[in-house]
């Protein structure tokens, strides 16, 4: 496990076009979430220690959030050819109460400029990013409670209209398994 920060993408940046396959049949397309008040674009995986510790939360999240009209996707871009815990077929058994894709290209990832899992993007009702970073404080390993509070004041927020304070915790997680020589140069270490 390789623990790295997002990358932070610009806040205002329009949400980049997908059209993914979805674990559970189908496809879902960044058109898809046009009408929504808030659009909530997840980089997760089923093997990371990072979005298992949160994984209860997302799901929280998720049943709060999204009668009030808040989109939310999880895209897993790792190379499942190495993690054999984020092929398709077992994704579709992790029970996420959301569309949850799968970017086999890694050009998704590429695009959102996504670094770790979880990576979270939060776009209004414009699809302009106005959140990316972290759900909370809590890691796997320092004993403070997950409970989502950053992403929640966004979220809260987003709904109501408010500016979002740019002041914003980048997330942290396992590095996105990228395929041999697939490795964006903005992630490329010197």
């Amino acid at each position: 496990m390789v623990a790295v920060t997002s990358t932070m993408l610009k806040l205002g940046t329009k949400a980049p076009q997908f059209n993914l396959p979805s674990a559970g049949g189908g496809s879902v397309k960044l058109a898809d979430f046009k009408d929504a008040k808030a659009l909530l674009v997840m980089f997760i995986c089923n093997h990371c220690p990072f979005v298992k510790h949160v994984k209860k939360e997302l799901m929280a999240i998720a049943k709060e959030y999204q009668p009030k009209g808040v989109a939310m996707v999880g895209i897993n871009s790792n190379d499942w050819n190495a993690y054999p815990d984020d092929r398709p077929e077992t994704m579709a058994k992790e029970g996420y109460p959301f569309p949850y894709l799968y970017d086999e290209s890694q050009e998704v990832a590429k695009a959102y400029h996504a670094a770790c899992t979880p990576d979270l993007y939060l776009f209004d009702d414009q699809l302009k990013l106005v959140y990316r970073g972290q759900l909370d404080d809590s890691r796997p390993s320092n004993n403070i409670t997950v409970t989502g509070k950053d992403l929640r004041r966004a979220l809260d927020a987003a709904l109501s209209g408010e500016k979002i304070s740019e002041d914003q915790r980048p997330s942290m997680g396992c590095n996105i398994k990228w395929r041999p020589g697939n490795e964006p140069d903005y992630f490329k270490t010197n």
